[in-house]
């Protein structure tokens, strides 16, 4: 059997569902894959995961490289053994966190320099040493280093973006065939902004490797979701049925739903903890905020259509209560509850397209989540 296969398609859009074969097991698609930048996913054990049924979550390149550090985690035996996470992990390549610091950093043709956000020191990401610095934490999946870029950009410096990562996509390939011992896979990253020729070259520079899968970046950055939909639809079109498609950075269920529709496979995002953190909790109507008044004396739970345990034993006015009192339990609670919302969405969706009527199952979802009120 293949690394990915397809398993069953929805009749009347380009959803699928899938099946991919990782060092830690099998992961069936579409999967939403919770963040966890420095080794933990915040505010939720790696058990209450592994019960929700996840079997891959993130890690961060460029923040564990900088603290703990290659060396205490090769002490370690990589990074599943420190964490203590024994399912598959894919780790970004750092790339986003590089560029963001756009301060502190200088991109030449060799690679990025930049200085560590935590006490200035200087460090250089070669294509070659993210490498073997994921190998290190021995990813399920890795990513290459690649160019990110944001909105409003110019073309030429799109399109300078492009040709460096498809440059540095094509170093990744040549190092990582220097480690027998890797059991993972490589993926590139398709760029190229909102210029359509430029992603058209970008994924079919990048396709000419044949890795075993393949992500789109640059999307879901700050444009309007008609433009993010169009771009990642224009996108998909160039990549073939046979790979997984991993849309990096998207966690709430209207880029999810319509992602899927579009034929993604993959998707991650920091969403749903980092706003749990800040009382912010998914509905079947929408979002809410835990914070407002009219909670007071709502001894209801966060959604009467959930069964996580948040909702099993706790009311919105008691978690009203912890957020408002500044208890780290309402952060806890309200984090198990999105992420096993969202958890619970995409086993639904992998049900309606595994029955075929995916569309309506967003349509229906869409049309009841829309009420919510922040």
């Amino acid at each position: 059997m293949s690394f990915f296969s397809v398993v069953s398609r929805d009749k009347d859009s380009d959803a699928r569902t899938g099946k991919m074969i990782l060092p830690h097991g099998v992961v069936d698609t579409p999967v939403f894959m919770p963040v966890g930048t420095l080794g933990t996913v915040k505010a939720i054990d790696f058990s209450d995961l592994t019960d929700m049924g996840f079997n891959m979550i993130l890690g961060n390149t460029y923040h564990l490289y900088l603290r703990p550090g290659m060396e205490v985690i090769s002490a370690a035996g990589g990074l599943h053994k420190f964490i203590g996470w024994d399912k598959n992990i894919l780790t970004d390549s750092g790339g986003f966190q590089v560029f963001s610091l756009s301060k502190l950093r200088k991109i030449t043709d060799d690679g990025v320099a930049f200085r560590s956000h935590i006490d200035g020191s200087s460090h250089f990401f070669s294509p070659e040493e993210v490498v073997r610095i994921q190998r290190i934490l021995g990813s399920d999946v890795m990513m290459q280093l690649d160019v990110c870029t944001s909105p409003g950009i110019s073309y030429k410096e799109a399109l300078e973006a492009v040709k460096l990562t498809t440059s540095w996509a094509i170093r990744s390939k040549k190092e990582l065939a220097n480690y027998d011992d890797y059991t993972g896979v490589l993926f590139p990253i398709i760029q190229g902004n909102f210029f359509p020729e430029l992603r058209k070259r970008s994924a079919e520079e990048l396709l000419q490797l044949d890795l075993p899968g393949i992500a789109i970046g640059g999307l879901s950055v700050g444009e309007e979701f008609s433009v993010f939909e169009d771009t990642l639809a224009y996108t998909v079109g160039f990549i073939p049925q046979n790979k997984p498609r991993y849309i990096m950075g998207i966690g709430t269920p209207e880029y999810i739903l319509t992602a899927v529709e579009k034929g993604i496979d993959m998707f991650d995002c920091v969403f749903p903890t980092r706003t749990a953190r800040n009382a912010s909790v998914f509905t079947h109507t929408g979002r809410i905020s835990l914070k407002r008044k009219e909670y007071q004396k709502d001894f209801s739970p966060i959604d009467n259509t959930c069964d996580c345990y948040t909702c099993r034993n706790y009311s919105k006015a008691y978690l009203r209560h912890l957020f408002k009192s500044g208890e780290i339990m309402a952060s806890v609670l309200a984090t198990h509850h999105n992420i096993y919302f969202l958890k619970n969405l995409v086993d639904k969706i992998r049900e309606h397209i595994t029955t075929g009527d995916y569309a309506k199952f967003k349509a229906d979802f869409l049309s009841a989540y829309s009420g919510g009120k922040e």
